[in-house]
């Protein structure tokens, strides 16, 4: 996986010492209430998270140059929502970002730059991205990356108590990647 540089981020392979920054933001419950995960409370927890990381290879830290901190992860997993296009080289985008970066465009900022890395260097088909109904925050981003709204489907989600939502799936063919960025 090459590392991305952005204006203001770099996102880059995840390294053994950034668990600390990590555990900063799963640990945070506003992370877990938006992406429907359960609150990692044990840092070593945060340590077993960083060597999956590591062991998988798709997932970026998000880092802050300006401050050298790990602020996020964008992962890339491979992942076909559409049963129908299983035969595309697609991959599914999935982001979090430490509530105290929320609102300066760092998501958009690393998605978009992931779009253009996945389409332009590696060659994919077909982009997905979602989020659940209640979070506007990531539709908003999602919105702004040029995604388009695809199909829902229910899920529930364990780690909020067995709530049932609504997961909104979008996805961004290489060819309207090509009309947006042209």
């Amino acid at each position: 996986m090459n590392s991305i540089e952005t204006h203001r981020l770099l996102l880059r392979g995840w390294m053994d010492d950034d668990y600390l920054d990590l555990h900063e933001f799963i640990s945070d419950i506003r992370v877990g209430q938006c992406s429907g995960q359960r609150i990692v409370k044990d840092i070593e927890e945060s340590k077993i998270n960083i060597k999956t990381y590591i062991m998988y290879n798709q997932s970026y830290a998000i880092v802050l140059k300006s401050e050298n901190k790990v602020i996020g992860s964008i992962g890339m997993d491979d992942i076909a929502p559409d049963k129908e296009l299983e035969n595309l080289n697609q991959r599914y985008i999935g982001y979090t970002l430490h509530p105290n970066y929320w609102g300066n465009g760092y998501a958009s900022e690393s998605i978009r730059f992931l779009i253009k890395y996945l389409f332009e260097e590696l060659h994919l088909d077909l982009i997905w991205s979602s989020h659940y109904d209640f979070n506007i925050k990531s539709k908003r981003v999602i919105d702004k990356s040029g995604f388009k709204y695809k199909f829902s489907r229910d899920k529930t989600l364990y780690a909020l108590g067995n709530r049932t939502v609504k997961e909104l799936f979008y996805s961004s063919h290489k060819n309207e990647y090509s009309e947006l960025y042209d």
